[in-house]
């Protein structure tokens, strides 16, 4: 487990409306497997929330399913069953206590699920080593996004060089 607010980005995209955050979700959730843990930080109103609905509407299309994806602010976690693997949404945001994160099942969750992890400094030191962190930055343009992406895992670097180079429109 590891501290991920000390790494340095090794990409950083700008979205310049929401739909484009969302295309930059959708694209790289469909790359994910089971075991890859995403960390969305950012401040309230920052876009972890859009971006996490984003992919996994995606991931839920690709299958030919339509389904609601509130937030998990209140049951802390949602779960989606993509047929092959498990997709877990969790917001950490109301959790007082790292230990509380882990009874939600999140540590078994990070080994074969995909993980979407709101405010994941809550996790205390409980994070996947191997996470791809994702910080979330509002610009002046309220609908401007800079998403900075770092990791430790050499792995990530590899995967996010598949996204599409010419913008998300």
């Amino acid at each position: 487990m590891c501290d991920t607010r000390y790494q340095t980005p090794f990409l950083t995209v700008t979205t310049v409306s929401p739909e484009q955050t969302a295309t930059l979700a959708a694209h790289l959730g469909r790359l994910l497997v089971g075991g890859d843990v995403l960390l969305l930080n950012g401040a309230v109103g920052a876009g972890k929330s859009h971006f996490a609905r984003a992919l996994i509407q995606a991931r839920l299309a690709d299958l030919g399913r339509v389904e609601d994806v509130p937030s998990p602010t209140f049951t802390l976690v949602q779960t989606y069953d993509l047929d092959t693997v498990e997709l877990w949404h969790a917001d950490l945001y109301r959790m007082s206590d790292p230990h509380d994160c882990l009874e939600l099942g999140l540590d078994h969750a990070f080994e074969t699920a995909i993980c979407l992890i709101e405010w994941p400094d809550q996790l205390a030191g409980h994070a996947p080593t191997d996470a791809l962190t994702v910080n979330f930055r509002q610009a002046d343009d309220p609908d401007t996004r800079h998403l900075e992406f770092s990791a430790t895992a050499d792995r990530w670097r590899g995967l996010l060089a598949q996204l599409p180079k010419d913008g998300f429109a």
